[in-house]
């Protein structure tokens, strides 16, 4: 089942049980799915299903990292819809499958102890194979706890 018609049937269900507030998650989670899916003028595939749904948490994370400490609002509905979000986000990769993924590229690249000069090079390779699946910041923090 593609990920359009699964948040398509979940919204149905939270309209039937009266959840205003999930399916209005759901319903801009639809939007962009379809807006993104018109924009590329085909199919989407897997990754980018994924692609929208990480985007939308980012937007939400940072709109919650912007918002003062007074407006719990707007601080709790972030969080809202950060957590109905995160049901249809692809599993992140973990600290232990980063380094995994990170000495294969090492290997691949015959280095045997990453030094900071080496950085640019390994990231170059590493970012496009865990892209969608882990976090940026995480990854970078890993490779720079590996480094001399």
């Amino acid at each position: 089942m593609e990920k359009i018609d699964l948040v398509r049937s979940d919204m149905m269900a939270a309209m039937k049980a009266k959840d205003k507030e999930r399916k209005n998650v759901l319903s801009s989670l639809l939007t962009e799915l379809k807006n993104f899916k018109i924009n590329k003028m085909a199919e989407l595939t897997k990754e980018d299903e994924d692609h929208v749904v990480l985007k939308l948490i980012k937007q939400s994370k940072e709109t919650l990292e912007m918002t003062p400490a007074d407006r719990q609002d707007i601080i709790d509905e972030c969080n809202y819809t950060i957590k109905v979000l995160e049901e249809y986000a692809p599993k992140m990769m973990d600290k232990d499958e980063i380094k995994e993924v990170i000495n294969s590229v090492l290997a691949e690249l015959s280095i045997g102890k990453p030094s900071v000069s080496d950085k640019g090079n390994i990231m170059k390779v590493l970012m496009p194979r865990v892209k969608g699946k882990a976090d940026g910041r995480l990854v970078n923090e890993v490779l720079g706890s590996m480094m001399e």
